[in-house]
């Protein structure tokens, strides 16, 4: 093939894969994949400088803004970076730019930040005042997104954002930052998505560029985004610092959040020790990141440096080793989660992702591989992040060959063979059995949690050794375990069985509604339950009310009511509900009126929530609140009735306690809301 034509068709194929990565946000390549290209290209630009055009993407950055957000023109180049692969690259990057340098071998010191892998913008403020807010774009015309950006809270409205500071706003201050969607959150997301049977997000980058480009920012503030800010593109009226260090200081004094990941390195030496110290934990930070970008320290002598086509000769990107990779997906089995869910996993032909061997990955569900069209047999592009299990982005399909087949829908579940029940409206398929073997283990870890029945002594491992040794066949054979028995196993000796024993008869005491939550009824967690038996006053009204009763209950929906109506309607449920009540478990709450008067045991009070609450989530602890007539604010304070805080509260503790608002757990919150239990 001629040059000219290769080249020609390097370019088309790489703006290709710009507009579906940049605009569409649906890439169809890995990042390995699409960085051979970019090579390939650039490499023979280099050796043909007269077929080089202004047009070529290793000329721009980013790709072309969308239709419907208006225009905006950077103040200067919002540029991309050279790449680096290993510490070769980045000994060469070095070599290179001391060619011109006043002395080659000059002392150089770096700053080495985290490569986000978000989407990027450009952020304006006019006299201390967030102004305006937009994307990349082409690198020097992006989309206007100021109204989206406002809804970010980490993203500071003024600056500085300290009231006592002594820094004066700059006139105007424009400054890059990269939004992106913290792991913890998307993942939360996702379940919540799962949980209702809506399609769930592939990954935290694009969920995070299609959420600042809804053009309702209503929507946007549904997200929990946030973003880092690393660099200063234009000021005026102030001298910034020069030393990038430096000026992530100053941008973190103005407010900005930025990055505590960020090292500086006194030589090159410490620059690759930083790059391996990354690869190391890139897993366990809370967003994703794709490399780390490698800076020289002084802001005057990297600029003076130039660039080279779209490239600053100042710093590179160091890239991390590949967690995408293609390959053939051999079969699908079906595994049974607590729930009863029914979830696909992909066996696939063996290949190293990150430094690991995959064999399998997750498919989520059967909605999601019609919408992908994944095929027995396909090439698929696998993505592994962290501790997640590797997922199917999908398929290749250029690469089919015509052998592959349809994956089918199960009717029954595998293992217990009782039909698949799938709830109109939902993604999710089920099994609604009980005591199906594979859940069991599940089901009876959940119902002895200190969430659920809360049984002191009964762990995971004990729940595994009885499950195999045929003593529990579903959760309420926990209560007809035999002292005698338990002694014959391994391990358990005179004082690990009464303990346990003394446990699971010590929760035949706790309250109708940890029965109800223990139960694991889909959309049935402890706030739910809380509401559903201070409706009906117990189990068994629960068990015999129709769907339209429970939909009168204020927070109840269609689909939860119609999930207990349809869990009490299994006659295997019925029967371990009737062993349960032998057992001796308290199905019947307090009379009416007891319940009707902690309806308004919060009333008047106000409270702020913060940290990480042992059961509960944060919506789940704001509706308990306010289902006693409690009201739940956002920031702490004189007016604050109560923080209630978790783990990891952060500085809302810290203003609760100098205001002497009072300090509540998740416990003391449940001695509240049921003095008398």
């Amino acid at each position: 093939m001629p040059i000219e034509q290769e080249i020609a068709q390097l370019r088309d194929e790489i703006n290709f894969h710009l507009y579906r990565y940049h605009v569409l946000d649906a890439p169809l390549i890995s990042d390995t994949e699409y960085d051979a290209l970019y090579r390939r290209l650039l490499a023979l630009e280099q050796a043909n400088p007269e077929l080089v055009t202004a047009d070529s993407p290793t000329q721009r950055a980013g790709a072309d803004p969308l239709e419907g957000f208006e225009k905006v023109t950077h103040p200067a180049p919002i540029l991309s970076l050279a790449n680096a692969f290993n510490e070769a690259d980045l000994r060469a990057w070095r070599t290179r730019i001391g060619r011109l340098l006043p002395d080659p071998d000059m002392t150089l010191d770096y700053v080495v930040e985290p490569k986000l892998d978000g989407l990027t913008v450009v952020l304006t403020y006019e006299n201390g005042r967030f102004s305006q807010g937009a994307t990349r774009g082409n690198g020097e015309v992006g989309e206007d997104i100021t109204q989206n950006l406002r809804t970010i809270v980490a993203l500071p409205k003024r600056i500085p954002v300290d009231p006592n500071s002594e820094l004066t706003p700059p006139p105007t201050l424009v400054v890059r930052g990269e939004v992106f969607f913290p792991l913890d959150k998307f993942e939360a997301l996702n379940a919540a998505r799962l949980a209702a049977g809506e399609p769930i997000y592939m990954n935290p980058r694009n969920t995070a560029a299609g959420s600042l480009r809804q053009l309702d920012p209503a929507k946007t503030a549904e997200r929990p985004l946030t973003l880092y800010c690393y660099d200063w593109i234009a000021w005026e009226g102030v001298e910034p610092p020069t030393t990038q260090w430096q000026r992530l200081e100053r941008l973190r004094q103005y407010g900005f959040p930025v990055s505590p990941d960020s090292r500086h390195c006194a030589n090159l030496d410490e620059v690759a020790v930083a790059y391996s110290d990354w690869i190391a934990k890139r897993n366990t930070i809370n967003y994703e990141v794709d490399g780390v970008v490698v800076k020289i320290n002084e802001r005057p002598l990297a600029d003076s440096l130039g660039f080279v086509g779209k490239d600053p000769r100042g710093a590179v990107a160091m890239k991390f080793p590949a967690q995408e990779k293609t390959t053939k997906l051999l079969d699908v089995v079906v595994n049974v989660g607590r729930t009863g869910i029914l979830a696909p996993t992909a066996v696939l032909e063996p290949i190293e992702i990150g430094g690991v061997i995959v064999r399998n990955a997750t498919l989520h569900n059967y909605d999601e591989i019609a919408r992908k069209d994944v095929r027995l047999g396909d090439t698929v592009l696998v993505k592994r992040a962290g501790d997640v299990i590797p997922y199917i982005i999908g398929p290749v399909v250029e690469l089919r060959d015509g052998s592959e087949r349809p994956i089918s829908t199960p009717t029954h579940c595998p293992v217990c063979g009782e039909p698949a029940v799938r709830p109109e409206g939902e993604v999710a398929i089920y099994c609604d059995n009980l005591s199906c073997p594979e859940q069991l283990v599940r089901r009876v870890e959940y119902f002895v949690s200190r969430g659920a029945m809360d049984v002191d002594g009964f762990g995971s491992q004990t729940a595994v050794l009885l499950a195999e040794k045929g003593l529990i066949h579903d959760i309420a054979d926990i209560y007809y375990l035999e002292r005698d028995t338990l002694l014959t196993l391994e391990g358990f000796k005179d004082k690990k069985v009464d303990n346990l024993l003394n446990g699971v008869a010590a929760s035949k005491q706790q309250p109708p509604a940890r029965v109800l939550t223990a139960l694991g009824i889909r959309y049935v967690g402890s706030v739910v339950a809380g509401l559903l038996i201070d409706a009906l006053g117990g189990i068994d009204q629960l068990a015999a009310a129709s769907v339209e009763r429970l939909q009168e209950i204020e927070g109840i929906g269609e689909r939860t009511a119609v999930a207990v109506t349809s869990w009490f309607a299994n006659e295997r449920n019925r029967a371990v509900l009737e062993k349960l009540r032998t057992a001796g478990l308290t199905f019947a709450a307090a009379p009416p009126a007891t319940a009707t008067a902690r309806a308004d045991t919060l009333a008047g009070l106000t409270f702020v929530i913060t940290g990480t609450l042992p059961t509960l989530s944060r919506d789940e602890a704001k509706a308990l609140i306010e289902a006693h007539g409690g009201k739940v604010t956002g920031s702490v304070s004189k007016n604050t009735s109560y923080l209630l805080a978790g783990e990891k509260a952060g500085s809302k503790l810290s203003k609760a306690q100098s205001l002497g608002v009072p300090i509540l757990d998740e416990a003391s919150l449940m001695a509240l809301l049921h003095p008398a239990i």
